[in-house]
């Protein structure tokens, strides 16, 4: 599948702008472990807003599920910026599947050392929100029954509410589909022990759930 455009990252920072207060909000009343969301001066990714979006987009790695049958999507995620500058805490506020939210995650928490926020004169520890955008270039992409075979992950399909393996999704859905028809792809984990959702040879298995919509 061929990715049009490269990765687009939009970023937009949260409860940021004017924050020159006198005091800071908190979402934890414990002193030692208080997040500010307001703070005379801001945390800073080295060299700025410009800098940490092209950070974002040259380490972005798209996660290859979600390339397959063509996941685009936006993440919003929080995180804090600790005393040290350090990322911690990033967790995703939505999900869009196919391995997206851990790659966000993974990706601000590698990030380089911020200069801290600041509060009456002392590094303070604080939580941004930003949104991630996941985006192939276009939003509705043709994924494949053939490469999903071929890759090295299993499928199981979502159907109206029924299971069905590849094989037998290819019967209702034809040869391909488009991408907007999945509302969400999330591990698959085998509880009835039904044998032919079995697939040792795969290193994972994804549970691929399709809208509520007329198949083909």
């Amino acid at each position: 599948m061929k990715i049009l455009y490269p990765i687009l990252v939009a970023i937009l920072f949260c409860n940021l702008a004017g924050a020159q207060q006198k005091n800071s909000d908190t979402v934890n009343n414990t002193k030692r472990n208080k997040i500010s969301i307001s703070v005379e001066q801001v945390p800073e990714f080295p060299g700025g807003l410009p800098a940490f979006a092209n950070y974002l987009i040259r380490n972005l790695r798209y996660p290859e599920v979600a390339r397959l049958i063509g996941i685009n999507g936006k993440l919003n995620v929080s995180f804090v910026v600790d005393t040290t500058g350090r990322i911690t805490d990033a967790v995703p506020n939505n999900c869009i599947g196919a391995g997206c939210e851990s790659e966000a995650v993974r990706l601000l928490e590698m990030s380089p050392t911020w200069k801290p926020g600041i509060q009456n004169g002392k590094p303070v520890r604080v939580r941004y929100s930003v949104p991630i955008s996941f985006s192939l270039g276009n939003d509705k992409v043709t994924a494949y029954m053939g490469n999903l075979r071929k890759s090295d992950y299993g499928f199981v399909f979502s159907i109206k509410d029924s299971l069905y393996t590849i094989d037998e999704a290819e019967k209702i859905l034809g040869a391909s589909f488009m991408s907007d028809q999945i509302e969400s792809a999330q591990a698959f984990y085998n509880y009835h022990n039904d044998k032919k959702f079995d697939m040792p040879d795969k290193k994972e298995v994804y549970l691929l759930i399709f809208k509520q919509t007329k198949s083909k």
